[in-house]
């Protein structure tokens, strides 16, 4: 089997957990592939993109920032990416380049694996609107849960969200202070696809847990760490939580597949991150 080049184009992308998950899995299977990381600069990207065309570079992941400007420099982007607004994957097929999505996709996955077919009766409250609020909101509307309601600080991205991303489930949007008043009583999953929580803002909540009601569960899609503020005290409070690392596992399973048409064993890519992690 004739080796291959898969890679990540971001920045920063020093502290990307992608390669260790990609190489391992590759590993496991006997595959003679790499995956490298390249830190590329706004300006730089549509260079970077020739450049890997010409390496003959057989595909790679789009994190920050280029999630939405590489579609320019592709050839043909699937519905799903396209309703999102932006590519995380990209497959190189002989010098033509075929963009997809693979991140909504991951966090079902993940969110399925927690609540199991529960999720259709649920109503999910989504916060943020964001290009990660677009991926979750697409696929969670073609999946058909039973409500979805978007929610941020500017009213106006989360009413464009809803006429962009709803299919088998009708999207809302709603004001904060709204949605602030009815968490007690009406959703069962509440959603966080901001950055707070996140380095530098550790200490930062992206919503009010004190009428979140008992049996609900919250997601927040941020990895590391593994558990935000905002989890950490939901679960003092006996709410079931759920972190971003599924997603980001299952995600790049989902590229590996579109890749090598094998899927690899994402519990044991999820191990191999937990341990770099140190959780």
């Amino acid at each position: 089997m004739t080796a291959k080049l898969f890679a990540l184009l971001g920045s920063p992308v020093e502290h990307s957990m992608s390669p260790l998950m990609h190489n391992r899995a590759f590993n496991r299977l006997n595959l003679p592939h790499r995956y490298h990381a390249f830190d590329v600069e706004p300006d730089k990207l549509g260079e970077a993109v020739e450049s890997l065309k010409v390496l003959g570079v057989a595909g790679w992941n789009v994190t920050v920032p280029h999630k939405v400007s590489i579609m320019e420099h592709l050839d043909e982007i699937d519905e799903e990416a396209e309703k999102i607004g932006a590519v995380n994957t990209v497959v190189n097929e002989n010098g033509r380049l075929f963009g997809s999505n693979t991140d909504g996709q991951g966090y079902l996955d993940s969110l399925l694996d927690e609540t199991g077919p529960a999720l259709k009766e649920m109503r999910v409250l989504i916060i943020g609107a964001g290009g990660a609020a677009r991926a979750v909101t697409t696929v969670l509307s073609r999946f058909g849960v039973k409500e979805i309601v978007v929610t941020n600080r500017t009213y106006e991205k989360a009413e464009a969200i809803s006429h962009i991303c709803t299919s088998n489930t009708e999207v809302k949007p709603m004001k904060r202070e709204e949605t602030e008043a009815e968490a007690a009583s009406r959703f069962d999953l509440l959603i966080n696809t901001t950055s707070i929580g996140m380095s530098p803002r550790i200490d930062d909540m992206p919503f009010p847990i004190e009428n979140i009601r008992e049996g609900a569960m919250v997601s927040d899609l941020i990895y590391n760490p593994l558990k935000t503020k905002w989890l950490r005290e939901c679960e003092k409070r006996g709410v079931a939580i759920h972190n971003g690392l599924g997603m980001f596992v299952g995600q790049g399973a989902r590229s590996f597949e579109r890749w090598v048409n094998v899927l690899p064993d994402v519990q044991e890519m999820k191990r191999d991150v937990l341990a770099q992690l140190g959780g």
